[in-house]
């Protein structure tokens, strides 16, 4: 079947040229399945998140922490360094941990090609808990991601900070390294803060270093203390701070966001990909009208199909287009929830209607995806920046 070449366009066709070649030679080449985090390719917010890590980290020990009072010095140091490691340490545990199901990971084939998707074969990717794609049975709770392109036991999201899938086998490392930085960015706005408001109140407090002794003028300040003591301006120290508690209120926003939206959904007993499901379900008007009443004509040709309703599951299909943004799902047609299950399963296997359990269910997730929120602190950082050089030069 062709299209006619009316306004000198090239004919586009919809089947195979030949009869030889199958149904997915329509389709691009399958992916390989990624093992973890570090499995190509990277994220940009993968590189974001460990550059304001490494950021966060130099400024605080090798700038502002060693200019406190003694006291507070070693409380300091003892706090970041604490909930820094713990941080890394679980970072990189979420990272590094392949959240396949056990069927997935026993298999241990990750450098073969993934097959394609045949919709005259299955009609879900995860069928009667067996999925297509990876060829074996998994969990109740496994769904199939789009990104890792495998099967993630007991999903909950794939997080593009990690660059990994968050499921059941590392989900606490990463409920654990969101708190521990959201202590971590306290902490250090607070130093940050404290050594900002004192450079104007009591410059005193801030050069009880012995470092300070051989420093003529209070102009010059000292960085990188003990180790390897690196002179800078009094702007330079303040500008940097400044700029650094802007990102660092950027970070805490987010995460902590995030971490008040897992909190909400581990005192439900509910996993994100549950929340935007039933998110979806709830916005969709459709849903919330009534079944209509079904003649008696087809409630005599619905029992007649009455074999077919296995082999459609009606309550997986997506209610509405409005989920197909939110998750990377192909559903080619919309089918209406107001049928019976009868005629839902007769029009599924009609039209050979197809949905896959690709689940991606990035898009929403709080504190995930607000990356326009960091590009807006920025130009309030530069804008800071322009104001305070106007003041120190007038």
């Amino acid at each position: 079947m062709t299209k006619l070449n009316c306004f000198s366009l090239q004919r586009s066709r919809t089947a195979p040229l030949d009869s030889s070649s199958s149904r997915n030679d329509l389709f691009s080449p399958p992916l390989h399945s990624r093992i973890n985090g570090w499995s190509a390719p990277l994220h940009c917010f993968q590189v974001i998140a460990w550059a304001s890590f490494s950021f966060m980290a130099t400024v605080g020990f090798g700038i502002y922490v060693p200019l406190l009072p003694a006291p507070w010095r070693d409380v300091a140091y003892g706090l970041l360094s604490l909930t820094f490691t713990v941080h890394l340490l679980f970072h990189l545990a979420a990272v590094t941990i392949d959240p396949a199901d056990m069927s997935v990971r026993l298999k241990k084939d990750y450098s073969s090609p993934m097959p394609v998707f045949d919709s005259t074969k299955h009609t879900h990717v995860i069928h009667n808990l067996h999925c297509s794609l990876c060829e074996v049975d998994v969990s109740l709770k496994a769904k199939h991601c789009s990104s890792c392109n495998k099967c993630i036991a007991d999903f909950d999201h794939h997080c593009k900070w990690l660059n990994n899938c968050v499921g059941g086998r590392n989900y606490w490392a990463f409920i654990t390294a969101v708190s521990s930085a959201v202590f971590g960015l306290i902490v250090l706005i607070v130093v940050m803060l404290f050594v900002f408001i004192e450079r104007f109140v009591n410059p005193a407090i801030l050069r009880t270093a012995p470092q300070f002794q051989t420093v003529k003028g209070n102009g010059t300040w000292l960085v990188f203390l003990p180790a390897a003591a690196v002179e800078s301006s009094s702007t330079s120290l303040l500008v940097l701070a400044l700029v650094s508690v802007l990102l660092s209120l950027a970070a805490l926003l987010l995460l902590g966001h995030l971490l008040c939206f897992h909190t909400y959904l581990l005192l439900h007993g509910i996993s994100t990909y549950e929340f935007i499901t039933k998110k979806c379900r709830s916005l969709n008007p459709k849903d919330n009208k009534q079944t209509p009443p079904v003649p008696p004509s087809i409630r005599a040709i619905s029992q007649s199909i009455q074999p077919l309703e296995s082999l459609v599951n009606c309550d997986a299909l997506l209610p509405s287009r409005s989920c197909s943004s939110i998750f990377k799902l192909e559903d080619r047609r919309e089918t209406s929830s107001q049928m019976p299950e009868p005629i839902c399963a007769e029009l599924g296997e009609a039209s050979g209607e197809h949905h896959q359990d690709f689940s991606e269910s990035t898009q929403i997730i709080p504190g995930e995806n607000y990356l326009f929120i960091y590009l807006f602190f920025i130009e309030v950082c530069v804008c800071v920046l322009m104001f305070v050089y106007q003041i120190i030069h007038k």
